[in-house]
């Protein structure tokens, strides 16, 4: 159990949860008691019929400054070598299971964006950004390299010249150059983010629920097979999902050549149509 719930809390509005990283005094930087804090509410909003996205926020004007240097490092490091693989397996437990949660997931990076805190940036499935949050690994900056999943991830994510400056400078750079270096998606204004956020988080909402799992979980698997490989993969994939649901496969044929009502290039089916007849 967590010993203080509140530091990490959440809402669910509209079919969207907004989870939150609620240490705004210590910038969210993530200790063991927050990160115990996400797996529990990953696991209370996964399944839950009236969430269809989640949104990673931070409270405060960071988004997470990354690992707390004295509760995460110092303080469980005291405790020995059982203390610290447990407190691994709670901040990368829940990072994985960010990346292959049931849900759609976006990250709103509003402000400080440093070091762990591209664990969780990365697990999300999509990254919005204010152009004026910062974004550092800063490990370089006090003696170690960029663990914990933090080098994984700017090596996939960007190009090689851009991933090493990165990391070795440890340099500030603004939502805007994430943006350009494709840390996240996009970068708008702060005073825009949440309403940017809301209406992606909408346009995912549209679209069939069974399909985004299955089309978010191939786009990480297939980055690293062959053509072949992904090729065998996704026909298996589509098979699975097809048995899984195909109504929804169904009525969005249906629409398309016998109704006439909608065109896949340029909208998403009606579902609440699915299995009306």
């Amino acid at each position: 159990m967590t010993d203080n719930p509140n530091v990490a809390t959440f809402r669910v509005e509209n079919r969207i949860a907004w989870v939150s990283f609620n240490r705004p005094d210590k910038r969210n930087c993530m200790s063991p008691n927050l990160n115990r804090r996400m797996g529990e509410i990953l696991d209370e909003l996964e399944h839950r019929g009236d969430v269809g996205v989640l949104v990673l926020k931070g409270e405060g004007s960071a988004w997470s400054a990354g690992m707390d240097l004295k509760e995460y490092f110092r303080d469980t490091e005291a405790q020995g070598l059982g203390a610290i693989r447990k407190a691994q397996r709670e901040s990368y437990g829940w990072w994985r299971r960010l990346r292959w949660y049931q849900k759609p997931t976006i990250a709103m990076v509003n402000g400080w964006c440093f070091g762990g805190a591209y664990g969780p940036l990365y697990s999300c499935d999509l990254a919005v950004t204010a152009d004026e949050a910062q974004f550092a690994l800063s490990e370089i900056n006090w003696g170690i390299l960029p663990g914990g999943g933090a080098t994984k991830v700017v090596v996939d994510l960007m190009p090689m010249r851009d991933a090493m400056y990165h990391a070795m400078t440890g340099e500030l750079i603004t939502g805007k150059k994430a943006s350009e270096w494709r840390l996240v998606n996009e970068s708008v204004p702060l005073v825009d983010l949440e309403a940017r956020v809301t209406e992606l988080a909408n346009v995912l909402l549209e679209k069939n629920p069974v399909a985004l799992k299955a089309t978010k979980d191939a786009i990480r698997r297939v980055k690293e097979m062959t053509y072949d490989n992904a090729e065998d993969f996704l026909v298996r994939a589509q098979e699975a999902a097809n048995s899984f649901d195909n109504d929804g496969r169904k009525e969005g044929i249906k629409q398309f050549i016998d109704d006439k009502t909608y065109k896949p290039g340029l909208g998403v089916y009606d579902r609440s149509k699915q299995g009306a007849n």
